[in-house]
């Protein structure tokens, strides 16, 4: 559901610093790493992980997780198919922000939608988006499930439930896919990395 402006009355209003030279700052360039898939299925430990590795590196990066999102900025929603949609906008245009102010933006949202996803790379921007889908089959999922929420689900405790009693829709063209019920922690970090390395996002501007 489009949400429109309130107020036909505000201006955009540009800085005084180029985003080359807040890349040039940094010593690298702001991207976002999208991370989708089903509940469980790693978003958010890769996300930390990768987080780690990029600061211990000298990178500027930061997290924003589904779960503490929802704890402040985003806790008036609740996970009907209109909130979910809310909720992914609201966070696009917080990993816009990120990314412009030159920081690797790494977001662990189950974002269920492709609509939803898609919107969040328009926002963005189409070269500095980079979706990382984390594939993992439901029964791996609720296997793992460190939450108990399958188990909550599957006993109707929570309604629209990811995977359960609602959707998720696969990403078709992601620029990495984990199969994390395979992979090593260390090994889905290495990859993503190596992507962001090979497209240019960690190198020093000249």
């Amino acid at each position: 559901m489009d949400r429109e402006a309130k107020s036909n009355h505000i201006t955009w209003h540009a800085g005084e610093i180029a985003h080359r030279d807040r890349q040039r700052l940094r010593g690298h360039k702001g991207v976002t790493v999208w991370l989708t898939g089903l509940p469980s299925s790693g978003k958010s430990t890769i996300a930390r992980e990768l987080e780690k590795r990029l600061f211990d590196t000298g990178v500027c990066a930061y997290v924003l997780d589904g779960d503490n999102v929802r704890h402040r900025l985003n806790r008036d929603l609740g996970f009907s198919p209109e909130d979910r949609t809310e909720n992914i906008r609201r966070i696009g245009e917080v990993a816009a922000l990120f990314t412009d102010a030159g920081i690797v933006c790494i977001t662990a949202f189950i974002s269920p939608y492709r609509k939803d996803r898609a919107a969040a790379r328009e926002a963005v921007g189409e070269d500095a988006f980079v979706e990382v889908y984390c594939s993992c089959s439901l029964a791996e999922c609720e296997k793992r499930d460190p939450k108990g929420l399958y188990k909550k689900a599957r006993a109707g405790e929570i309604p629209e439930f990811t995977g359960i009693s609602a959707p998720y829709e696969e990403p078709l063209s992601p620029a990495i896919r984990l199969e994390t019920d395979r992979l090593s922690l260390d090994k889905e970090v290495d990859l993503i990395v190596s992507h962001l390395t090979k497209s240019g996002f960690l190198q020093k501007e000249s």
